[in-house]
């Protein structure tokens, strides 16, 4: 019995991903009109956020505070000391309808020094994504069927093979459609916060007379062997400075022994 073909996926468009500024209202300005209602859309929403505190214990604090205020998690979070700053950096995920009051609230917290928010639509990939699924799994019951009415041993394991394919794509595609429920489902903020921390000067060591007196002879010491070491060094100058001194004292005796 010979195996069919699997029929070619459903011809949907490719996904087309967007950028929106949103409004404080939470909406994307300037949104193109869509056949598609608002409700049955699928954005996802992204936030950058960098700010300066005066503590950063306190806005740990109050960070912890209002993510569970608002139904928040935290994906992950690093915090370090460099180059004269107590820096956090944490990830964080909200619900697409708190996504705004989160923002608002990090406001309170200190200087907000630059903020970019994105909005991606991602309905088409959706539902290219949902569409590519039916399909896999119409496909794997139209096997199973044939599996069950094939009488040779060949049949069967061309046919369990292209089941084990089929199931393969399946899970990957679900892992797919999985992803991007998440990031449809929980909006993400990568939010940056900072204290600037005080670069103390190290106090200048109180030295004793002795001391001091032992450092000076030290440093007249080696200005001397610094002074000589010069004049070696130079010593084919002292030898010309020589020889020209030589040469006009002699010239001005011969020329008083001249002049009497």
């Amino acid at each position: 019995m010979e195996v069919p073909p699997p029929p070619p996926p459903p011809d949907v468009p490719g996904p087309e991903a967007k950028q929106y500024t949103t409004t404080s209202n939470g909406t994307p300005a300037g949104e193109p009109t869509s056949a598609t209602p608002a409700a049955n859309r699928k954005l996802v929403y992204h936030a950058t956020v960098r700010m300066k505190v005066a503590s950063l214990a306190r806005a740990n604090q109050r960070m912890d505070s209002l993510t569970r205020a608002l139904g928040a998690f935290v994906e992950g979070a690093s915090e370090e000391r460099e180059d004269g700053q107590w820096r956090h950096e944490m990830k964080i995920r909200v619900a697409p309808a708190r996504f705004q009051a989160l923002l608002s609230g990090l406001g309170r917290f200190g200087v907000v020094e630059s903020k970019q928010l994105t909005t991606d639509d991602v309905t088409a990939q959706h539902a290219d994504i949902s569409a590519r699924l039916a399909s896999k799994r119409a496909l794997e019951q139209r096997y199973l069927e044939l599996l069950k009415r094939a009488n040779k041993v060949s049949d069967m394991l061309e046919i369990e093979q292209k089941v084990g394919e089929i199931r393969e794509d399946i899970e990957s595609t679900q892992s797919r459609l999985r992803a991007l429920n998440d990031e449809v489902g929980y909006s993400t903020i990568t939010l940056t916060y900072y204290q600037e921390l005080s670069q103390r000067r190290p106090d200048a060591p109180m030295l004793s007379f002795g001391s001091r007196l032992l450092a000076s002879f030290y440093g007249g010491w080696e200005l001397l062997t610094d002074l000589l070491l010069g004049l070696v060094a130079a010593w084919p100058l002292l030898l010309l400075l020589a020889a020209g001194t030589a040469t006009v004292q002699a010239w001005r005796r011969r020329r008083a022994s001249r002049v009497k």
